[in-house]
């Protein structure tokens, strides 16, 4: 089944806490040129563990670095006292997770981190796609089709900015 039609839009900047596995920050705006795929997670779900936290790595082990960034972001929503940093440290050791992984910012007294709240996803795992131009091409919430991820990045790799 074919991911559902979004107008293009511009991807809202990430509101990241902290960042691991990278030596700096990252930004949308400073990746700009290159395809960006947006994977977020949490390291108690049960869809992250099996299928999206693996496809990530998969995407950033195949494709070449300079043209697609692969950027997990950790949007806890529910079970806060167990999914602290050093718990995501040791999260991405023992999973092997080479990605650069951001911690989703939280507003004070809200529930919902704030790259999810500003890009609306429903839960996790959730895969958005952004163009070269810092447009977002997809968004699907739950597990998806490696063929059919790999076929839309490699569509959006082969397009000009």
């Amino acid at each position: 089944m074919a991911p559902p039609k979004i107008p293009l839009q511009t991807a809202p900047e990430l509101e990241i806490a902290t960042w691991l596995n990278t030596p700096v920050p990252l930004s949308l705006a400073g990746l700009r040129g290159r395809v960006v795929v947006l994977h977020t997670f949490q390291m108690l779900c049960p869809g992250c563990v099996l299928h999206g936290v693996p496809q990530a790595q998969r995407i950033h082990d195949l494709f070449a670095h300079d043209e697609v960034q692969v950027i997990g972001v950790h949007t806890v929503f529910e079970h806060h006292e167990a999914m602290r940093e050093a718990s995501l440290k040791a999260f991405l050791h023992e999973f092997r997770v080479t990605f650069p992984v951001g911690i989703d910012r939280h507003a004070e007294n809200e529930a919902t981190p704030l790259t999810m709240a500003r890009y609306a996803l429903r839960g996790t795992p959730s895969l958005v796609l952004i163009d070269r131009a810092g447009r977002i091409r997809a968004q699907q919430f739950g597990q998806v089709d490696d063929m059919a991820v790999g076929a839309q990045i490699a569509q959006l790799v082969a397009q000009e900015g």
